[in-house]
């Protein structure tokens, strides 16, 4: 029996096209049904940006993690905080503010001799010319 011979009754052909159908059908839902190949990829992105996401938030907890033990154990964690939040300045030290104006800004120049600068209003001291 010849490969001609096996296709030529109408039940070859039948089981033939049913087979077709079923491939077909399956070809379908691996690409395009639910759980398929796209939805897998997309879950697969997802899955990508959440462990990115995690990652920086494990390395920004570990960061804090470290401040607090820096802020329960050392001093000078706790003096770095004081300067740089409250302003703390230390007897006979000078304190100097870096300023990040643009030069297009244009200061307000005072007379120290008309202003009280402690209120920053006008006092009547007489100047001298």
């Amino acid at each position: 029996m010849s490969m001609l011979n096996v296709f030529d009754s109408l039940m070859s052909k039948v089981l033939l096209g049913l087979a077709i159908v079923l491939i077909a059908g399956f070809q379908y839902l691996y690409w395009f049904g639910e759980g398929g190949y796209n939805d897998h990829q997309a879950l697969t992105q997802k899955i990508q940006q959440q462990v990115e996401l995690n990652e920086e938030l494990k390395e920004r907890n570990r960061v804090l993690a470290a401040e607090v033990y820096d802020l329960k154990n050392g001093i000078e964690a706790i003096e770095e905080h004081a300067r740089l939040d409250l302003g703390l300045i230390k007897p006979h030290e000078t304190f100097v503010q870096m300023s990040t104006i643009s030069t297009q800004y244009k200061p307000i120049y005072l007379n120290p001799n008309k202003v009280d600068l402690r209120t920053n209003e006008s006092a009547d001291v007489p100047t001298t010319p």
